[in-house]
């Protein structure tokens, strides 16, 4: 019988797309939704989860597909999926809910609301039928239904409660300043926590958060604190050894779900692969170990190959799934590997990447190095090389296969951070192709994410832009133009992170210009029953902590205090919820970082393109420099554009030339690489 479709069917959403034929007859959000659940006397069921989430995946099967859950679900309530990756202010709010009343959270986020958009009841995963103290869903809707024709009005007004609750969540209690141990407690955490044998935070499962370790790195620079560098070397090597790296076509997995980083939740998001770039880059200039950025190379090509569209701007994810099957794309038998590679290459393979008949994961092996040394592959370039070919004819074959859902929609926010990684990666490898797919990737967005009167959207897919921006997208599109910027020193980069900063400052910003923080949704944005303002880190940093690290980067290149007070006014709003959760809070530490420590500025004046200055630049770019900043004031004298104080500052003899200021005093203007490396170095 062919399914008939629901309204889903004419969205772009491949997680509103992949529930269009459910026999549940679901709305988008939107006004219609509610005036039928008023109209009608019903509450809301609300969905929300996306496309490549493996329990969303199962909850659908089990549930949504099911014509009798179905039934329940459209004779009772009016049914609302949303995708959290269009919709963050939705899903921050709801999450908010769940997490306050019910101390957990997570997706599929299944939510109950009265018409007026007020939550009352929240819950994840449901299977059709209860099991092992697990809630089956005809129970629970069957329960919700009961009580709401028995006691409405107490959920009403319990409802009523929560929402004003979610809307004092993020107000300001108090006049604490941030504490002096800031950055020591949220170290000291890290430390206690830290796993010293297999890398990592915490307990399995474990997850990369590449922002802790970009914090601990900027620690060790201000603090001369070695255990805070081990601490990230042990991590980035042991995550690529784990079978959490993709050792055949690269990439890294969203978690692993035991200690070794052995088993991955399979799938891959951009988002990760970004912010993974960047902390092997930065350990890469910290240690000046190759295999850094190798790692970081091989994470960028896969990127490149399999989550860049056609037209431009990078895909958001690929599943864990794939012929129903979560990590059945990922995993081999020996015979097989034996088969493609011949018994006697296999051997040398298996040597590296062991594998078993028996298997690592339901009976198959997910390839791996942990119990590899990786310094034996490292010393000797031959065996590297050999190693790598029989990986390429293993990818060869594994590309066969039926591939993973992707979710090919383009977003904003996360595009921002791979054009960070990007222009990074293209500045410190030397590689200009990587700058020019950072910049091709932000024209992207200016041409396809950006309304006729400037405004960003936060989503693009099949020819449509679609959401109005969010504080990620603002603040993560400021960082990428920084970046840029720092990467070709073409002023109208840095221009167009000015530009987009006051934007920002003005559509997200509270009273004074965020010194009541910036909220997630802009004044022009759907008005909802709470605008949340996010401080903590979760997968991906805060849009308030990237906020707040670009403005006061601004603020040091543009000379002009004005962005630092207001990222200043950020720190004292949320000073009291850092001092309780500092590493929950490593973004924000690393702008408070940059804000604090003693800053080195590099001014280089003339052509950028002369070979003194080239070599100049180059050995810069090889550094580590996190409280840095680094301009240059071509022949074009452009730079004066944005930054009145260089204009006194020239060419001695008329050659390029380095000023640079350090440890609050400035020393005399270089023209010899000779004189720029020793200073630099000392």
């Amino acid at each position: 019988m062919q399914k008939k479709a629901n309204r889903l069917i004419n969205e772009k959403s491949p997680y509103l797309l992949q529930h269009a034929y459910n026999p549940v007859d679901w709305y988008t959000w939107c006004d219609e939704a509610f005036e039928e659940a008023k109209r009608q006397d019903k509450p809301i069921f609300l969905s929300i989860g996306y496309s490549t989430c493996h329990w969303c995946h199962v909850m659908e099967k089990e549930s949504f597909e099911d014509q009798e859950v179905a039934e329940v679900l459209n004779k009772y309530f009016i049914c609302i999926k949303v995708d959290r990756e269009e919709r963050p202010d939705i899903d921050q709010i709801y999450m908010n809910f769940s997490q306050v009343s019910t101390g957990q959270g997570g997706w599929p986020l299944n939510v109950f609301l009265t018409a007026d958009r007020n939550p009352f009841y929240a819950v994840t995963y449901l299977p059709k039928i209860s099991r092992r103290n697990h809630p089956g869903i005809i129970d629970v809707l069957m329960g919700i239904q009961n009580h709401w024709a028995k006691k409405q009005e107490d959920l009403k007004e319990s409802a009523e409660k929560m929402a004003a609750l979610l809307n004092a969540l993020d107000k300001r209690t108090s006049k604490e300043k941030l504490k002096k141990s800031v950055f020591e407690d949220a170290y000291a955490y890290l430390k206690e926590s830290f796993d010293p044998e297999y890398g990592g935070f915490g307990t399995a499962p474990k997850f990369p958060t590449p922002h802790q370790l970009l914090y601990l790195l900027r620690y060790h620079q201000a603090f001369n604190e070695p255990y805070a560098l081990e601490m990230v070397e042990t991590t980035l090597q042991q995550m690529y050894k784990g079978g959490i790296f993709d050792h055949i076509g690269f990439g890294f997995s969203r978690y692993a779900t035991d200690e070794k980083w052995l088993v991955p939740h399979f799938e891959k998001m951009l988002y990760d692969n970004a912010l993974l770039i960047m902390a092997y880059i930065e350990a890469y200039q910290v240690t000046g170990k190759p295999l850094y950025r190798k790692i970081a190379e091989k994470t960028i090509s896969y990127v490149i190959r399999d989550l860049r569209s056609q037209i431009g701007g990078f895909y958001c994810a690929e599943d864990a799934d794939s012929e129903g099957e979560e990590g059945k794309f990922y995993g081999w038998s020996m015979g097989k590997v034996e088969k493609i590679l011949g018994k006697n290459r296999a051997e040398l393979f298996f040597k590296y990447y062991p594998m078993s008949m028996e298997g690592n994961f339901e009976g198959k092996n997910i390839p791996n190095l942990i119990s590899t040394d990786l310094d034996e592959i490292e010393k000797y370039p031959e065996l590297e090389k050999v190693l790598n070919e029989m990986r390429t004819d293993l990818f060869e074959q594994r590309e066969k296969r039926i591939h993973p859902h992707k979710d090919d929609k383009i977003l904003t926010s996360w595009n921002g951070l791979m054009i960070v990684a990007l222009a990074m990666a293209g500045r410190v490898f030397q590689q200009s192709v990587l700058t020019q797919l950072a910049e091709q990737t932000m024209n992207f967005i200016e041409k396809n994410l950006t309304r006729s009167d400037g405004r960003l959207y936060a989503r693009y897919r099949q020819g449509e832009a679609k959401h109005l921006g969010y504080l990620d997208d603002y603040a993560n599109i400021v960082w990428g133009y920084l970046e840029l910027y720092q990467a070709t020193f073409n002023t109208g980069y840095l221009e167009k992170a000015i530009k987009r900063s006051l934007e920002m400052i003005s559509l997200f910003g509270g009273e004074a210009c965020g010194a009541a923080g910036f909220n997630l949704s802009g004044k022009d944005a759907e008005k909802l029953i709470a605008n949340a303002k996010e401080l903590f880190d979760n997968a991906q940093p805060s849009g308030n902590s990237v906020a707040a690290y670009c403005l006061i980067k601004l603020g040091k290149i543009t000379g002009k205090n004005q962005s630092v007070d207001i990222a200043n006014s950020l720190f004292d709003h949320f000073a009291q919820k850092i001092n309780q959760a500092p590493m929950a809070c490593t973004m924000m530490l690393s702008a408070k970082l940059l804000e604090e420590q003693p800053t080195t500025e590099v001014l280089f004046v003339g052509d950028t393109e002369n070979p003194i200055m080239t070599q100049m630049i180059d050995r810069l770019n090889k550094k580590y420099l996190p409280f840095s900043v680094i301009v240059s004031n071509k022949e074009s004298h452009d730079l004066e554009r944005v930054n009145e104080f260089v204009v006194n500052q020239k060419m001695i003899d008329d050659k390029p030339t380095a000023y640079i200021c350090k440890n609050y005093k400035c020393e005399q203007p270089v023209t010899t690489l000779e004189d720029f490396t020793r200073i630099m170095d000392d």
